[in-house]
C-alpha cells in the first residue's frame, strides 16, 4: 500500500477529472486491485478486493494531510470508497464529505455529469480521455468541421460527441441501447451548449444498420462497446459484425476510432479481424493510453485504434 501512499502525498489538488493511481495496470505490487481517482472534488477509492477499515482509515488520514496542504482554503476533503467484489456487487461509502448535487466534472474545457454512488460506470470513462481530445484534433483539423458527421457507436453518456460538437462537428449521432445513458449524453451536451446538430437514439445497433445507414456517409466513426455485455455485446462474437459494416459507412478518407477494453484481447485480436473483414482500412496507429494508466503489458491495457478509409482518387486525365 506504500505505492498509493506516495502517490497521495504527491497528488496536485485536482481540477479536471483524472486518475490519480492506477494499481490495476500492475506496476505496484500490493496493490493491484486499487486505483484512485479524482472527479473533483471528489476523490473515490476503488478497490476490487476487500479492504480493512485500518487501511481505510491510513488512507483516509493521508488523504487528509494531503488536502490540507493543497485544497483552497475553506474546501474540506469529500471521498469515497468504492468496493467491487466477484459476482457484479458494488458497495460505495461517502468517507468524508458530501457528494455534489449535481456533480459535474471537467476535462479540457468539457462538462460531464457524474454519479458516483450509482453503481460502478461513473459517467465518464478516464482511461479514454487520449481518444476524447484525438477525436478533438481531428474535428479542429477538417478543413470545414461544420459539413462532418460524425457516428458514435454505444455512445453511453456522449463524451465522445460533446468534444466533437465543442470543436465544431456539424453533425453527431448518438447510439446506445441504454435510454438513461443517453438522457445522460443528452444533458452534458446542454451542459455544454453543444445539443444542436447532436442526435440521440437508444437502439440495438445491430438492429439499426438502415438508420445508420440513412443519416451517413461519416467523416469519423467511433466505435466503444463494452468487451462482455450479455445481451448486448461480446467482443469475440459481435466486434467482427460490425466492422464489415466499417466501409461503406464512412466517406473517402475517413476515419474509425477502435476502442476495446478486454485485458484478455491484445491488439493482434483488433488488427488481424479488420485485416480479413475490412482489409481496405488502412492501420493508421494505436493511440497511447494516458502515462497514469501505464501496465506491465500494455496488451493488456485499453486498446485505441485509428483506421483510415482510402482517399478518393482523382480519374486519370486523357
Amino acid at each position: 500500500m506504500q505505492a498509493l501512499l506516495d502517490a497521495i502525498a504527491q497528488m496536485p489538488f485536482p481540477t479536471d477529472a483524472q486518475r490519480i493511481f492506477h494499481g490495476r495496470g500492475g506496476r505496484y505490487p500490493g496493490c493491484e486491485q486499487i486505483s484512485l481517482d479524482a472527479f473533483a472534488p471528489v476523490i473515490v477509492l476503488t478497490s476490487f478486493a476487500p479492504l480493512e477499515e485500518a487501511q481505510l482509515s491510513r488512507i483516509g488520514q493521508a488523504l487528509e494531510q494531503r488536502w490540507q496542504q493543497i485544497a483552497p482554503a475553506g474546501q474540506p476533503l469529500t471521498w469515497a470508497f468504492q468496493s467491487r467484489e466477484s459476482g457484479g456487487k458494488v458497495e460505495t461509502r461517502i468517507m468524508a464529505g458530501e457528494l455534489p448535487e449535481p456533480h459535474v466534472v471537467t476535462e479540457n474545457g468539457a462538462r460531464y455529469l457524474i454519479h458516483i454512488a450509482r453503481g460502478q460506470n461513473h459517467g465518464l470513462f478516464l482511461d479514454m480521455a487520449a481518444g476524447r481530445e484525438w477525436v478533438r484534433r481531428q474535428v479542429l483539423a477538417h478543413e470545414r468541421p461544420a459539413r462532418m458527421k460524425v457516428l458514435n457507436l454505444f455512445a453511453y453518456t456522449c463524451a465522445f460527441s460533446v468534444v466533437a460538437k465543442l470543436a465544431g462537428a456539424g453533425q453527431v449521432l448518438n447510439m446506445d441501447m441504454s435510454k438513461g445513458a443517453l438522457a445522460t449524453g443528452q444533458h452534458n451536451h446542454q451542459l455544454n451548449g453543444v445539443k444542436a446538430g447532436a442526435s440521440f437514439a437508444a437502439h440495438d445497433i445491430f438492429s439499426s444498420w438502415g438508420k445508420i445507414n440513412r443519416s451517413g456517409p461519416y467523416d469519423l466513426i467511433v466505435v466503444d462497446p463494452p468487451s462482455y455485455q450479455k445481451g448486448s455485446f461480446i467482443a469475440t462474437k459481435d466486434y467482427a459484425r460490425l466492422m464489415r459494416r466499417l466501409p461503406d459507412l464512412l466517406v473517402p478518407g475517413g476515419q474509425v476510432l477502435l476502442c476495446l477494453n478486454a485485458p484478455e484481447l491484445g491488439t493482434d485480436f483488433l488488427r488481424g479481424q479488420m485485416a480479413e473483414i475490412a482489409p481496405e482500412l488502412e492501420f493508421v496507429e494505436r493511440l497511447a493510453n494516458p502515462a497514469v494508466f501505464a501496465d506491465v503489458d500494455e496488451e493488456r491495457s485499453l486498446k485505441v485504434m485509428v483506421y483510415r478509409a482510402p482517399a478518393l482518387t482523382e480519374a486519370p486525365q486523357p
